[in-house]
């Protein structure tokens, strides 16, 4: 693999313009998508992106579009970063331009990315021989503060990445690596899916602190917000995924584990070892309960795992708990228009047509 490798990023928010920048100052060949115009200005009058942080620099992109059929084409990656409740919609608007031997890295894919992005190409009836493959979390810590500037607060040392099927893990694992050589490759992509950090840090303890989003005081979601007991919690409900992930023959580490591979944070307990994170030290707490932590990780997070259970026999009570708790509070409805068995079109396979399915992408 080389340097002329054409990267398209879908989504220009946090991650999209972080990566978009990060990866130009490494020389790679970049273009940017967005459905928001003036980003989409911003960067093309400028010419690229503004990075600071722990990566300094100007990254020269080829272009910025809302176009997406102009950024697909010649594209070797096409690197999706953006809610992963647009998962779908982006799907659907890349069915008719995706060309033989792209390869699609949802980044991350949240839990069943993969799926839900291969279901959607097959209902909309594109025909292009693309390789799907998603990532367990975002390889950064970001933020973008306006149009054209992003500040990257840290780099994960640890990665997952797979892709569907599993053979071509090694290839897509090869083009990545390039540009970040932590990266490391899963089993299949359930070991991405379930290592969906999101789902198990953002959920519980945003309903767990209710009344403070509600209250006038700023707070730190990290700092304040994993408190012992909610820390507790989360590792309890954290158990029940590494249940899961051995039930597809993953053995997987806790999420208090993945702290220390990848960011260095090693602590005996969730809440002290957030807090031993610099990379969280200036996020704050939401002050809306309708973000992204319960609007996009209970029904991209949790309902699959959920789901994922029930196939497998595996009890998962207090994913439901937060689940349905975030319904009520919401006044959602996640298991009918999140990602069910049903809307990732495996309604009524067995475990093992599962497996089958993730590992060959045939059903």
């Amino acid at each position: 693999m080389s340097k002329q490798n054409i990267w398209a990023i879908i989504g220009g928010g946090n991650g999209g313009q972080a990566l978009a920048g990060h990866l130009a100052l490494m020389g790679f060949r970049v273009r940017l998508y967005d459905i928001v115009e003036q980003t989409i200005e911003v960067i093309n009058k400028q010419g690229g992106i503004h990075i600071d942080g722990v990566v300094q620099g100007f990254g020269q992109l080829q272009f910025a579009t809302t176009d997406i059929n102009e950024a697909l084409e010649g594209a070797d990656i096409v690197m999706v970063i953006a809610p992963a409740v647009a998962h779908r919609a982006i799907a659907q608007n890349c069915a008719p331009y995706l060309k033989d031997g792209q390869v699609v890295i949802l980044h991350p894919g949240a839990t069943c990315g993969s799926l839900e992005f291969r279901h959607i190409l097959d209902t909309e009836g594109c025909r292009a021989r693309v390789t799907i493959a998603e990532t367990n979390s975002l390889i950064y810590a970001c933020r973008s503060r306006k149009p054209g500037s992003s500040s990257i607060l840290g780099i994960k040392d640890d990665l997952v990445l797979a892709a569907m099927p599993v053979q071509e893990t090694p290839r897509v694992l090869k083009m990545f690596q390039e540009a970040f050589p932590q990266i490391i490759a899963g089993k299949n992509i359930m070991q991405p899916s379930l290592g969906n950090a999101n789902a198990i840090m953002h959920p519980a303890p945003t309903l767990l602190n209710t009344s403070l989003i509600e209250s006038t005081h700023e707070w730190l979601y990290y700092y304040d917000g994993i408190s012992p007991t909610i820390g507790e919690f989360v590792e309890a409900l954290d158990r029940e995924r590494l249940k899961l992930a051995s039930s597809f023959g993953l053995n997987m580490v806790s999420i208090r584990e993945w702290y220390r591979l990848a960011y260095g944070a090693d602590a005996p307990t969730l809440s002290e070892a957030v807090r031993k994170n610099p990379a969280y030290a200036q996020v704050k707490g939401q002050k809306d309960l309708r973000t992204r932590y319960l609007l996009e990780d209970i029904p991209t997070g949790l309902v699959p795992m959920i789901e994922l259970g029930r196939m497998q026999a595996i009890v998962t009570e207090r994913m439901e708990l937060v689940a349905k708790l975030g319904q009520h509070l919401l006044g959602e409805d996640f298991f009918t228009n999140g990602r069910t068995l049903k809307n990732l079109g495996i309604e009524g396979i067995s475990g093992k047509e599962f497996m089958h399915y993730i590992e060959t992408g045939e059903k």
